[in-house]
């Protein structure tokens, strides 16, 4: 989850941009070197960790942070705007109390970070929703034919990844259908003991970059319809990408409002800041949540019911294969294992100490064996 400090690429700043450290981390364009990049990273991905550890802790059964949900970062390289997956730091800390997480990506963009991160285990499945157009939309993976490793019979992360791949102009009823009956069906069989959604909003209608037809209520639904599902499991929600900031900020403020269940009211309020950034007919008309599908902003809807239903299919295919959610060997890590590992460093330093007094008696006593009676070396 590539990541340094901003120190150490000095001389790659002050270096052409087509240099061999450039390459090697794939800094460029959509990832550049900036000031302050590591507490960037820092912050927004020990975020991601706090919110996780408030539901390993039992503080609560819902968290959130926003500012994550990095989800294209490979563990040697930086890509797509991120620079650490804090999603696959966060599902890795979950493993190590929970024996399976579901991770669902609602971003336009495929979650080919984290999919690539836990491609050979049976313990994590990727769920990803995104438009797919390999030539022309980055990153260019998520087809419905990637499922995991092609090794199906040795490999346990076969069938383990899956992927709904979009057109454009995807309109509200048939995404939400789609999402409630795919991701209904993977919690049914895979039985997650956490859920990790990213919600990245770039999946709205309106976007710069996606070119779906979303309005804020069917992507809150989405949300919704997976806190409805948790029941004892765990929900860590994080944001993602989203190119229209005011939309980002509606979104996000009605799904946190929807997961702590309150009510938010229709108009924003005069005393938000920015507010002149929600107001005119173009920007909202200062509601908290406008029509993003209106003619001016609709994009030409590209999705059958055949393709749709093929989408469906194929997943519940999938889901075949996974036969029942696989078992693993949990063992308690205990509350205070920060104590009992300074005590076990303790008791092997001890021995290591006494080993290293016993082995010079050892060598003093050899000595002094081969020792003559002037005191002269006699050899063995």
């Amino acid at each position: 989850m590539c990541a340094r400090r901003t120190t150490d690429f000095h001389r790659v700043r002050e270096s052409d941009e087509n240099s061999a450290d450039y390459i090697r981390y794939q800094f460029g364009e959509d990832c550049p070197v900036f000031d302050g990049m590591w507490d960037y990273v820092s912050l927004y991905s020990g975020a991601t960790i706090s919110a996780t550890d408030k539901l390993i802790n039992e503080q609560s059964d819902i968290a959130i942070n926003w500012s994550g949900g990095l989800h294209h970062a490979k563990k040697m390289n930086a890509s797509g705007f991120c620079y650490i997956n804090d999603i696959v730091i966060s599902i890795q800390q979950l493993l190590r109390f929970y024996p399976r997480v579901l991770y669902i990506d609602i971003d336009v963009h495929h979650g080919d970070g984290v999919e690539q991160a836990f491609w050979s285990t049976d313990r994590v499945l990727t769920l990803s929703y995104h438009k797919y157009n390999p030539e022309e939309f980055f990153p260019g993976t998520g087809g419905a034919q990637e499922t995991g490793p092609p090794d199906t019979y040795t490999n346990p992360g076969a069938h383990y990844s899956l992927n709904v791949p979009l057109k454009d102009g995807i309109d509200d009823e048939q995404y939400t259908s789609l999402f409630k009956n795919i991701t209904g069906a993977c919690i049914n069989d895979f039985d997650p003991s956490a859920i990790v959604l990213q919600c990245g909003a770039d999946s709205l209608g309106g976007d710069r970059l996606g070119k779906f037809n979303l309005n804020i209520t069917a992507h809150a639904d989405c949300v919704d319809y997976v806190k409805s599902q948790c029941h004892d499991r765990k929900l860590l929600i994080i944001g993602g990408g989203g190119y229209t900031p005011r939309n980002v900020a509606r979104a996000w403020c009605h799904e946190t409002a929807l997961c702590t269940e309150n009510e938010l009211p229709a108009n924003l309020p005069d005393n938000i800041p920015f507010r002149q950034a929600f107001e005119g007919v173009a920007k909202g008309d200062g509601v908290l949540l406008p029509n993003l599908s209106h003619l001016n902003l609709r994009h030409p809807n590209e999705h059958t019911p055949i393709y749709l239903q093929g989408l469906e299919n194929n997943i519940l295919t999938q889901l075949r294969y996974i036969q029942g959610a696989p078992s693993v060997c949990m063992q308690q890590i205990p509350r205070d294992h920060v104590r009992i590992r300074e005590e076990a460093e303790a008791r092997c330093k001890e021995e290591g100490e006494d080993y290293d007094r016993e082995e010079a008696e050892e060598r003093r006593v050899k000595l002094e064996k081969n020792l003559g009676g002037r005191r002269e070396y006699r050899g063995i």
